[in-house]
Order: C-alpha cells, then structure tokens, then sequence
C-alpha cells in the first residue's frame, strides 16, 4: 500500500484525468433510475459488457417495476441467464421491484439508506445510482478502485470503506463528482491488474508504484 499522497499530487492527478476526459460515464446501458438500479445489482461479479448485452432486449419491456413483476421471475431469468448468480439475482430484482411498487409508489429512492434497504442493493450500488442518478458525489469503490487507490496513494485503505472515506477526505470538492468514474476507467484500461500500462498512463511522474511496467 502507497502512502497517501499530498494535496497538490493529488489535485493534479485529477487535473490531467479532467482534461482527458471532462465528463466520464459509468459504462452499464440503463434508460432510467429504475433500470440503473438493475443493472448495477445485476454487474455484481460480471462485466459491464456482460450486463449490458443480457439487458438490452430485458430493458426494452421492463422498464418500470411494474412491467418487471409483470414479466416474473421465470421471464427474467430467460433475460439473464449468461450472468453469473442469475438465478439469485432474479430473485432479488423481483423483490426489490415489488418493494419499490408497494413502499415508493414505483419510485426509486434517493437516499442511500432507503436504497440499501432494497434487495440486492449494498452500499457500492447505492453509491453508484447516488452518483450517476442523482449527482450526488459518492464514491462507489470497486475493485479497479480499490487497485488504483493503493498503488499510486491517491485513496490507500485496508478495506473498501478506508478507500470510500480516503477519496472523500483527500481529493479536492471540485472532483468529487467524477473522482470514483475516473479511477474505475484508469483501472480498467491502463492500471490494470497484472501488467499496469504504465508507458502510457498519465500519472506515472506521479505514482510512487515502485513496479512500473514502462
């Protein structure tokens, strides 16, 4: 684990991350918060690609909580059966579905405890849909963050809730909206787990990563 970085490192690692990509995106295909909702429950040890290939045609008819218990159980699991998990997680989509109709009035709460309340849903779901839904600057902390966090000491933490507090307490306001985007995509496509690509990351004169793959 790195030693936290100082204020100034850290303010322009989030510099350069901005200017390479003003307005990062979370990468799951969604067409409302319900269906965000979903998708993230459903990525639980799956790829975003993955998700996104089993919802496309699930979303075009179960858009709402409302067509979702229409369709079933049975009629999910058709939708999603190339996820892992899926059979408990067509269980959880229905529950939280009959929920959100029976407690929201179909709505999906934007409070984190409300929607961790929600089957299926822990903290980094409700911190994703926090975030990209309701703008609200929470730090879902995957592990690509969680990675990143420590090998280059922008957010270093023993657990993913040292790594969330880190992120929130160390990178400046300014970044707090797109921090936990520009991390996960650092993640996934240079600092990548085994062989980080380093020669082509835009941080590397100021990560302390003492393995540098140049």
């Amino acid at each position: 684990m790195a030693k936290q970085l100082d204020y100034h490192t850290i303010h322009e690692i989030f510099t350069r991350f901005r200017a390479a990509e003003a307005e990062p995106k979370g990468e799951l295909s969604h067409v409302n918060v319900y269906t965000l909702v979903v998708a993230v429950a459903l990525s639980a040890q799956a790829t975003d690609a993955g998700v996104n290939k089993a919802t496309a045609e699930l979303f075009q008819i179960a858009d709402t909580p409302q067509k979702m218990l229409a369709l079933g159980e049975e009629g999910l699991i058709e939708h999603i059966k190339s996820i892992g998990l899926y059979r408990n997680k067509a269980k959880n989509v229905i529950k939280l579905s009959r929920i959100l109709v029976e407690e929201y009035g179909g709505e999906v709460p934007s409070s984190r405890a409300a929607l961790q309340s929600l089957p299926g849903v822990g903290r980094k779901t409700a911190n994703v849909v926090l975030n990209m839904w309701f703008k609200h600057p929470a730090q879902a902390v995957d592990t690509h963050i969680f990675r990143v966090g420590n090998r280059t000491g922008i957010c270093p933490g023993k657990d993913v809730d040292a790594v969330e507090r880190a992120i929130e307490d160390h990178i400046p306001v300014e970044f707090q909206q797109h921090a936990h985007h520009w991390l996960i995509l650092h993640g996934r496509y240079i600092c990548v787990a085994r062989k980080p690509k380093c020669g082509a990351c835009l941080i590397r004169d100021l990560c302390p990563f003492e393995e540098k793959n140049l």
